[in-house]
């Protein structure tokens, strides 16, 4: 018996609108532009919930309904979950619908879809606390399972996530790691004892999630039947098909007129036609399935761009000082405490800031320059920095207040003391009573 194990990944970003070096001082509001432009979040997120949440939704519904064997995995950012209930309720009904069903998991993960982990543990640890609480909430249930930003992994995260009491993680799996492997077996990560790793085989995934629209492609148009084919190849090879891919895929990548939600809608039942498929959630595969190995990936490993490491986020220079310069007010913002600003600082840390900032060519570049809805990568970075240096100064001006405020709270608390001991002595006490009033 061979397993599939689907996983869609929901998210949308907070964009930064186009904030001027005449705003910094002036205006606090980031990341809504008040018009209806390509930088109008609310806008992108009603957009994208009818080209492929609704739809894909209600394809996902009726296998769930049609196919009691059908199972798959679903990751939420938080930052799209609270789009959801600002901008398309409708969108976040429908999949607590679906989750209703029992038969599809929700993975853990960063609430602000942040790289937080490589730079700053202790607010990492946070974002995951706080997307937890917001899963339980929303969908009655706690993940057990990791999955990172942008699918980011290596032994360090691992080792994490097996102290934290998670039964697995995500990651890539890629060639030069794997080196003459197969991703379609579970692994046990170098350095834990007790958690496995789940490879998504990207070749499989990336014959839907990026070349099923590409009409040069050499099997376009892609047909349920055959990918059925390619799926059964593996038999003998591998205990599980892990196909990981955006939530977006459907509808909004791949656009409805390139036959998408058809080969959606018809693959689960093409699949498990023969009973020799079947379906299963990343939990029931870890239950289901021994490791049969050491995965050693010292370095970090991410699903995107022909490189899969960190370059497609700090590759250039601009990225690399938007990032450190928004990790570095950490301690100052956290000191203030001022919970506006936390909230400002860590939509600034999600990835696709950095990620529009990326000045990689060729196909890579290509890539980038379809999710970015800046003109050019200068501009997403400058709208970015100028945003930052508003958030500096605003925190600046916070604990500039709470210094104060310190010190007026430890003058009172000296005058209280001092009218206590001194209550005995009248003289004394009536003399402190005038100075103090």
């Amino acid at each position: 018996m061979l397993t599939i194990c689907p996983y869609f990944h929901v998210h949308q970003p907070h964009r930064v609108k186009r904030y001027r070096v005449f705003d910094i001082g002036n205006d606090s509001e980031y990341f809504n532009a008040s018009d209806e432009t390509d930088l109008n979040n609310g806008r992108i997120v009603r957009k994208v919930a009818e080209k492929s949440y609704i739809p894909t939704n209600k394809v996902l519904k009726e296998l769930l309904d049609t196919h009691p064997e059908f199972r798959f995995a679903l990751s939420f950012s938080g930052t799209v979950l609270d789009q959801f209930e600002m901008y398309a309720p409708e969108v976040l009904e429908s999949f607590q619908e679906i989750v209703a069903t029992g038969r599809v998991e929700i993975l853990a993960d960063t609430y602000y879809h942040s790289l937080a982990f490589f730079y700053s543990v202790p607010e990492f640890e946070r974002q995951v606390a706080k997307h937890q609480q917001r899963i339980h909430e929303l969908f009655g249930v706690t993940p057990r399972v990791f999955r990172n930003t942008e699918l980011s992994y290596n032994n360090d995260l691992a080792k994490w996530c097996e102290d934290n009491g998670y039964l697995g993680i995500m990651a890539e799996g890629w060639d030069p790691i794997l080196e003459w492997r197969s991703p379609n077996f579970l692994y046990t990560p170098t350095g834990c004892s007790n958690i496995k790793v789940l490879l998504k085989n990207y070749r499989l995934s990336d014959d839907i999630a990026f070349r099923f629209g590409n009409r040069e492609w050499a099997s376009f148009p892609l047909a349920a039947e055959t990918y059925t084919e390619w799926v059964r190849s593996h038999h003998g090879n591998g205990n599980t098909i892990n196909l990981f891919m955006d939530y977006e895929t459907f509808g909004e990548h791949q656009w409805e007129d390139t036959g998408i939600f058809q080969f959606l809608g018809a693959l689960p039942g093409m699949l498990m036609q023969e009973g020799d498929i079947t379906f299963k959630t990343p939990s029931e595969t870890i239950n289901e399935y021994d490791s049969v190995g050491e995965l050693d990936v010292p370095h970090i490993l991410t699903w995107a761009d022909t490189d899969r490491d960190l370059t497609a986020w700090i590759g250039n220079d601009i990225q690399k000082d938007a990032i450190h310069k928004t990790y570095e007010l950490e301690k100052d913002v956290m000191r203030a405490g001022d919970p506006a600003l936390i909230e400002a600082w860590r939509k600034l840390q999600t990835s696709d800031h950095f990620y529009y900032m990326c000045t990689k060519w060729s196909n890579d570049g290509d890539v980038h320059a379809y999710f970015s809805p800046y003109e050019s990568p200068y501009d997403a970075y400058i709208a970015f920095m100028n945003a930052m240096s508003d958030l500096q100064l605003r925190v600046t001006e916070a604990l500039k207040r709470r210094h104060v405020e310190a010190e007026q709270s430890l003058w009172e608390q000296f005058v209280v003391w001092l009218k206590k001991r001194c209550a005995r002595l009248p003289f004394i006490n009536r003399r402190i009573h005038t100075h103090t009033s």
